[in-house]
């Protein structure tokens, strides 16, 4: 068994990310028709797309929820980059429920957010190393953030359960060819040039090119990271997201995707409502150009990505609004082609298999 494993057969629910958001995931289930084991009386299966955790209220909750029906062959789950960073103490933005270091810089941001006892961690972990990267069979295919074949063929490769120290060793790789080019050096120098931090939205940088460098090479050198944040290159003009302010921007993969199998992702904040979503922070990403919120994207009309946005109700409740007006969790039922989202909304998804124009492919997008 390796790091791309199969799905099973029959209908599948496809739950997008949840980043935390334990009320919506559950309200989201109750509609799906499931209950709280994962089980349906129909016999369908409960599949997700990562980022369980970060930004939100509970990610404590979410784990402990997913964690049995994953355990129990309820529900299947493909690695997000989330997780990821969970796996390996990456501690970023949003991850103060989990992470000390970054709880009080994310008290501003994201509280109130219940935190992780300690003596949990180690058998979420755990089994957290044992998921996938991807999922897929003759019909679909389930993957993070791209399904990109030269990084599916590496993941192919890989054996179950070595996620992090694969994962590991493709960023020591990256970080070699970065020490070869000197590049932390030149970094170096920037800072002194710009000493305020990147994590600063009130002081935008320059482009500042040795960091740009850098960022490309650790997103596009490792494969597993490609699968899990998606293809990116180089942005000229800096812009804040995820915290930080950023050099590199996402590309729409999706436009050179030329395969029969459809494919369903996360990660990238779509919207349910075009427009409507702030300037600024991860939310403000937007690889889908003039796509329909409910349309099929891609070349061929068969990629669909079902995150939207749900890790944005954070910025809902700092201004007194409604959280659940402009961000969504939904799933995807398959074959119906149907969503379903947490307040019971049922539509109709659009245009499957009807290729779209490819002009995203010359755009990029900004990195969440």
């Amino acid at each position: 068994m390796s790091l791309v494993q199969r799905l099973p057969a029959g209908p599948l629910d496809i739950v997008g990310d949840i980043h935390g958001e334990i009320a919506a995931l559950e309200q989201l289930l109750a509609h799906l028709g499931y209950d709280g084991a994962g089980r349906h009386p129909e016999g369908r299966r409960l599949v997700f797309v990562g980022d369980f955790c970060d930004r939100g209220p509970d990610s404590p909750a979410v784990l402990r929820l997913l964690m049995p029906m994953l355990a129990g062959g309820q529900a299947l789950a493909v690695l997000g980059n989330h997780e990821i960073n969970l796996l390996r103490g990456d501690a970023k933005d949003g991850s103060g429920w989990y992470f000390d270091s970054r709880r009080a810089s994310d008290e501003a941001k994201y509280a109130p957010f219940a935190r992780m006892p300690m003596d949990e961690a180690p058998a979420i972990l755990e089994q957290l190393g044992r998921l996938p990267i991807a999922l897929e069979r003759e019909d679909l295919r389930v993957v993070h953030a791209a399904w990109c074949e030269p990084q599916i063929a590496t993941a192919r490769g890989l054996p179950a359960g070595t996620v992090r120290s694969a994962y590991d060793h493709y960023e020591d790789v990256a970080a070699r060819q970065a020490q070869d080019s000197d590049v932390a050096r030149r970094m170096q120098d920037e800072r002194r040039l710009w000493p305020h931090s990147l994590e600063d939205h009130g002081h935008p940088p320059p482009f500042l090119p040795a960091h740009s460098e850098r960022e490309l090479g650790k997103s596009m050198v490792n494969p597993l990271k490609v699968l899990t944040a998606g293809v990116e290159r180089e942005c000229r003009t800096p812009f804040y997201a995820g915290g930080k302010w950023r050099f590199v921007e996402r590309v729409a993969w999706w436009n050179e995707y030329a395969d029969a199998q459809a494919v369903i992702v996360g990660h990238y904040w779509r919207r349910l409502l075009p427009g409507d979503a702030p300037a600024h922070g991860p939310q403000a990403e937007n690889l889908f150009g003039h796509t329909p919120p409910l349309s099929w994207h891609g070349l061929r009309g068969n990629v669909f990505c079902v995150d939207y946005s749900v890790g944005g109700r954070w910025v809902a409740r700092q201004h007194g609004e409604d959280p659940g007006r402009r961000f969504k969790l939904a799933a995807m039922r398959w074959p119906e082609r149907t969503l379903v989202f947490d307040d019971g909304a049922r539509l109709q998804s659009q245009g499957f298999g009807m290729p779209a124009d490819a002009h995203a492919w010359a755009g990029g997008g900004r990195a969440a």
